[in-house]
């Protein structure tokens, strides 16, 4: 494990309670991130392979979500007590400790793998090694929802998250490492800022010939 991911590790371990609280029905009242994941599954399922994993779950609701939605969904995150706290609060689906970069997923397993603001910590010259990862253990026909902040500008921003230290990235720059990646992009949405700092919500949605 990269330093910046035992750091990052450790800080939402120390924050399980409050981010799960924070977080538990935010999509009531994002409806433009709620129907970008609609249609994400919508996608998936039309894969034929129902197979999803949530990288980045954090305290599983989205997870949940996505089972809702059809999918056959699972949760990796980094951070053991995230992981814990999903094990408690849906303890019918299935959530592991691990990495983003090295997923224990066999090549060409998935319908569909979402990443929701769980890519923003990565420092950017890592960011295709992770791609590339993600793209991996995809199937051919499979998807890839990527959620970060989003921001003018030629480069990624590096800023103080609440929790750990974190990047936005402009839109174009980031298709174009999916693109590189072997992806082709199906659709982006960017919406109301995300935060004081001005961000947009971005959600780019991409898929694996």
């Amino acid at each position: 494990m990269g330093e910046h991911q035992s750091e990052t590790s450790a800080a939402y371990d120390d924050v399980v309670g409050l981010y799960a609280s924070m977080f538990a029905n935010r999509l009531e009242t994002q409806p433009f991130a709620r129907n970008m994941l609609g249609t994400f599954a919508e996608l998936v399922r039309g894969t034929g392979n129902l197979r999803a994993a949530d990288v980045g779950c954090g305290p599983g609701h989205l997870t949940a979500l996505l089972h809702d939605l059809g999918l056959d969904a699972f949760g990796l995150d980094l951070s053991s007590g995230m992981v814990d706290h999903a094990r408690r609060a849906h303890p019918a689906l299935r959530f592991h400790v691990g990495s983003m970069e090295a997923l224990p997923v066999e090549d060409g397993a998935l319908g569909g793998v979402l990443a929701h603001y769980s890519m923003i910590h990565t420092p950017p010259a890592e960011v295709p090694a992770l791609l590339a990862e993600l793209v991996r253990v995809l199937m051919p026909g499979g998807l890839l929802m990527v959620s970060f902040f989003g921001t003018e500008g030629a480069e990624p921003v590096r800023f103080d998250h609440k929790v750990a230290p974190a990047y936005s990235w402009p839109v174009d720059q980031l298709a174009q490492l999916l693109a590189r990646a072997g992806l082709v992009t199906v659709a982006r949405l960017l919406h109301d800022p995300a935060s004081e700092r001005g961000f947009l919500d971005a959600h780019v949605l991409a898929r694996r010939p």
